[in-house]
């Protein structure tokens, strides 16, 4: 057993950053929003769809004019990257404005519901739309970039098979990276950054050092859903088949790995959506033989809400996060 947990450790760590690169990017959209708003933004997950959607078309269109034959792969990924990036953030400040906003003074219970019936309004408005169009809410996305590249991780110890990898994979953690550094980046040493975090430790008393509340908040929908969208197009790039339910249980898993980082903090879901997706990765490649054939790979999830569980048990704040301790 151990034999085989070796052999396969290369290339599960290659599809475990892959996958967990995007949990990381959807985990930050949860985590900006719960850190100034204390919501949980179940809609997330469906504008990383709708991301994903919206990079699949534009794709789709370039393709018909001839654009992708004529311009290199990476202009063209950058300018999709930034039409969805600002379409879906565009996207997030909506649905903030018109069904977060009026209920900011009501029970935590009611926006969750109204996150979650967002939720469902996004799939079936965007299965709709992708019905009307190709009959089928199941879509092909336009490779941008082919071909795969060969690990030789045995000539670095015989205890490893050799590994594969697409190209996309670096495309991943390359804007992955990129990605959450610039947030970093913008959250630790601009002005607005400055006020997010102010409003996110008290937002009264930061309306009353001249920070625009409501601007602010529309600030964190609007670069947490570009951060969503700019995702969904990395994903449908990599795994080349997309559906509007990709959402759901892919934004509950990143929500996991904001829990499992400490929800509200930062490096801390960038930290859980990579270490959720390296431990989904070892449970698919691993799980039949640690239980000897009784659990097969399709359980892998099973495997990361039971870490989420264990983390909530013995640690509820979070491995990033910090215990609060409210007044009664």
């Amino acid at each position: 057993m151990f034999a085989h947990i070796i052999q396969t450790l290369p290339q599960v760590l290659i599809d475990g950053l892959t996958l967990g690169a995007v949990y990381a990017i959807i985990a930050l959209g949860y985590t900006m929003v719960y850190g100034i708003l204390e919501l949980i933004n179940f809609a997330h997950g469906e504008i990383f769809m709708s991301g994903a959607f919206i990079g699949t078309a534009i794709l789709i269109g370039l393709t018909g004019v001839g654009w992708i034959a004529a311009f290199p792969a990476v202009v063209t990924l950058i300018l999709v990257l930034l039409i969805t990036s600002v379409a879906t953030g565009f996207l997030g400040m909506g649905i903030e404005r018109v069904a977060y906003r009026p209920l900011r003074k009501s029970s935590k219970l009611i926006t969750l519901i109204t996150a979650i019936g967002m939720s469902f309004l996004l799939q079936d408005f965007v299965r709709f739309i992708t019905e009307l169009k190709n009959g089928n809410y199941i879509v092909n996305t336009p490779s941008l970039f082919s071909g795969k590249v060969s690990v030789s991780a045995s000539s670095l110890s015989s205890s490893f098979d050799d590994a594969t990898f697409k190209v996309t994979f670096i495309v991943v953690l390359i804007v992955a990276l990129c990605l959450m550094i610039g947030l970093e980046i913008f959250v630790n040493r601009t002005k607005w950054g400055m006020a997010m975090r102010a409003v996110a430790q008290d937002p009264d008393t930061a309306s009353l050092m001249s920070i625009n509340v409501n601007k602010v908040i529309s600030l964190t929908f609007f670069i947490g859903s570009a951060l969503g969208g700019a995702t969904g197009v990395l994903f449908a790039l990599h795994y080349g088949t997309i559906d509007p339910y990709i959402g759901f249980i892919l934004g509950l898993k990143a929500f996991t790995a904001a829990v499992l980082g400490g929800i509200g903090n930062i490096r801390g879901a960038m930290f859980g959506g990579l270490m959720l997706g390296i431990l989904e990765m070892f449970a698919a490649a691993n799980l039949s033989t640690i239980t000897g054939n009784v659990l097969g790979a399709e359980y892998k999830d099973v495997f990361a809400f039971a870490i989420l569980i264990l983390v909530l048990i013995f640690k509820p704040e979070g491995l990033f996060g910090k215990a609060v301790t409210e007044k009664v």
